[in-house]
């Protein structure tokens, strides 16, 4: 299950990616919800937030280092349970996906611009955010069963 979902999270982030890079120009955008949800094109050269604007592809060399941790971790036996493995696919598929265009590109083609103010994402940043959620609900499900039992 995890290769499956870390494959596929890439795949999808490379097909959106492509699409947005052949088929828009940069800065244009596209109404796919009105006042929800715009395709933008964007390309981001540096981290989250735009920050670090020309280093993208330092950020290959993190990436590497987490993915490298979390097939470890794996091999070893230490991540275990469906949410922590849906979680660091999720995650890992994230890393890869944005790795892949730093390494090609020396930037990130972002495109999914919700009107909330958070900034434009990609398939990839939006997987890193799935993949957070699911160990952070892991970590609470975890404490709810320790004081359960602890209770007993």
């Amino acid at each position: 299950m995890f290769y499956f979902i870390v494959v596929l999270v890439a795949i999808i982030d490379q097909g959106f990616k492509l699409w947005v890079r052949m088929n828009m120009d940069v800065g244009e955008s596209i109404v796919i919800w009105n006042h929800i949800l715009n395709f933008t094109h964007y390309q981001n050269s540096g981290a989250a937030g735009s920050t670090f604007q020309g280093y993208g592809r330092y950020f290959v060399i993190p990436a590497v280092i987490f993915i490298g941790y979390i097939l470890y971790s794996r091999r070893k036996g230490n991540l275990k349970g469906g949410l922590v493995e849906v979680g660091t696919a999720f995650f890992v598929g994230g890393a890869l996906g944005n790795a892949i265009d730093r390494l090609l590109f020396g930037k990130v083609t972002d495109f999914i611009d919700f009107h909330m103010g958070h900034g434009i994402l990609n398939i990839a940043d939006n997987a890193i955010n799935i993949g957070v959620v699911a160990l952070l609900l892991d970590a609470l499900i975890s404490v709810v069963r320790s004081r359960r039992r602890a209770s007993v």
